[in-house]
């Protein structure tokens, strides 16, 4: 009988219902407004330039915070971080809903993204403490890794229904929805095992440059996007986050009580958790963005049956991460999972590649998405169960944020470069045939087909990243499998999982 049995809390299964549902509306968000944004545009009348800003407000805040919202959680306990945190996003999303200009409309998205950046590592880290046994905590993590994965196709479906036919004001509204049921759930059902806090003394400097390193991070890569690699404003950018996340380094080796230990960051397994994860979300960032505009732009799918056709996915990322994923953690090494998943993942990212102007949903789409929501979800259970394992309780909220970091800045990596290579390989495409499009008809066919070749030349880059990532999991993981028991004050005893997002 394993010793932790009798603490463990009997409502933790309804409690995962509900830190499920906040972390649902979080993951969804990243995609739900992206297809609201221009009847968003023409509704309040704002820049092309601004609407880039609708989407990297929230990525600012979300991203910069988030090791500050894991270390907060941390010290003021993962339950009152959770239920801040959702509050705050909820009457953020009304504030949205109810934008009159631009302005507030900016300043809602930048709400939103700080209290995700609470929301999400206390949400993970919740599960870390509550499910210490093996089984349960694969389980636990089985279906919280794929509600994490598959939000963001949730997020297109829903995006496409509400804006389709309600208005795009429902894609912020409807997180009040989601909010009232979690805030519900979670003062009837949670309760965070007691013992769990960080007392150190909130590390200031390592606030101010880690927000300010991670925020010019993520908006030098959007500036990338939008301004090309090699304008003065982007390197600046990078040269800044640059040497703000070295002096971050220097002070969290050097201060008595860190925000970031970087022990937690330099174990083998857990770095190689981190870094795999976020280059596989540099892969999945891609797919989104391109699939969503060949779909619409290219096949001519309205945005409801857009979201639709990326549902494959959700059932091949449900299936990897609990009929996979949860039930072989427990058994198998974790890089035995990861490795072979995000291999699959990058098979799946082939098939996708093939895309023609006239490509077949049925032989080209649907098992490319089914496949790569297979092997996404079989290897993002163990590898975010991994990138806490270990640590001890008090640290759970800042290696939850740093799982978030990894995917926040894999997916600012992947929007800007795959976004750059799509651009350059159509502009050389339409370039090289330009001779042909001699009537309008033929200019439009010159077009579409510069497009997908633009996006089939990006999304073969993904699919050697997720390859990239596979080897890095096999490479840099060495640890057996997750079958016991999760906390120990000697990390080097420790033999099982811990978390995800």
């Amino acid at each position: 009988m394993s010793s932790p049995t009798p603490h463990l809390d009997p409502r933790r299964w309804k409690a995962l219902i509900f830190i499920c549902l906040a972390q649902l509306m979080v993951v969804l968000d990243g995609t739900i407004v992206n297809i609201a944004l221009p009847s968003a545009q023409r509704a309040l009348h704002f820049s092309d330039g601004n609407r880039q800003w609708v989407v990297t407000a929230y990525a600012l805040t979300f991203g910069g915070l988030l090791l500050f919202g894991g270390r907060i959680a941390d010290k003021w306990g993962r339950r009152r971080a959770f239920l801040t945190g959702l509050t705050g996003f909820a009457l953020a999303s009304a504030l949205g809903g109810a934008a009159l200009n631009t302005g507030m409309l900016l300043g809602a998205r930048a709400l939103q993204g700080a209290f995700g950046a609470l929301l999400a590592p206390a949400a993970m880290s919740l599960l870390t403490v509550m499910f210490t046994e093996g089984k349960e905590r694969a389980k636990a993590f089985g279906i919280y890794g794929a509600i994490s994965g598959g939000g963001a196709a949730v997020g297109l479906l829903l995006g496409g229904v509400l804006t389709e036919y309600a208005n795009w004001r429902w894609t912020l509204l409807v997180n009040i929805f989601f909010a009232a049921v979690a805030i519900t759930g979670t003062v009837m059902e949670v309760r965070e095992p007691a013992g769990a806090r960080n007392r150190d003394r909130l590390d200031l400097p390592g606030v101010l440059l880690a927000s300010g390193g991670l925020a010019a991070l993520v908006y030098a890569f959007s500036r990338a996007e939008s301004d090309g690699w090699g304008s003065t404003t982007t390197g600046g950018l990078f040269a800044a986050a640059a040497v703000l996340l070295a002096l971050f380094v220097v002070v969290q080796s050097r201060v008595e009580a860190p925000l970031l230990p970087l022990r937690v960051v330099l174990d083998r397994n857990r770095g190689g958790a981190y870094l795999s994860l976020g280059m596989a979300v540099v892969g999945m960032f891609g797919l989104f963005l391109f699939l969503t505009y060949y779909l619409q732009v290219v096949l001519d799918y309205s945005p409801v049956i857009s979201g639709v056709a990326f549902l494959p996915m959700v059932v091949g990322m449900m299936t990897g991460s609990t009929q996979i994923g949860a039930r072989l953690m427990t058994r198998v090494a974790p890089r035995f999972l990861m490795g072979p998943g995000f291999l699959l993942a990058s098979g799946a990212l082939v098939i996708l590649a093939q895309i023609k102007v006239d490509s077949s949903y049925a032989t080209v789409l649907l098992p490319g998405l089914f496949l790569m929501g297979l092997g996404m979800g079989t290897a993002f259970m163990p590898a975010m169960s991994l990138a806490t394992r270990g640590v001890k309780p008090r640290d759970a909220g800042i290696a939850s944020a740093m799982v978030n970091t990894s995917q926040q800045i894999g997916g600012a990596i992947g929007t800007a470069l795959l976004s750059t290579l799509a651009t350059s390989a159509t502009h050389d495409y339409a370039t090289s045939h330009a001779r042909g499009a001699t009537t309008p008809a033929a200019g439009h066919l010159l077009r579409l087909q510069a497009m997908v070749h633009g996006f089939s030349t990006a999304i073969w880059w993904a699919a050697g990243i997720l390859a990239l990532a596979a080897a890095t999991a096999f490479t840099l993981i060495n640890t057996g499998h997750q079958g016991r028991n999760s906390h120990s004050d000697d990390p080097e005893k420790v033999s099982v999982p811990s978390m995800a997002h």
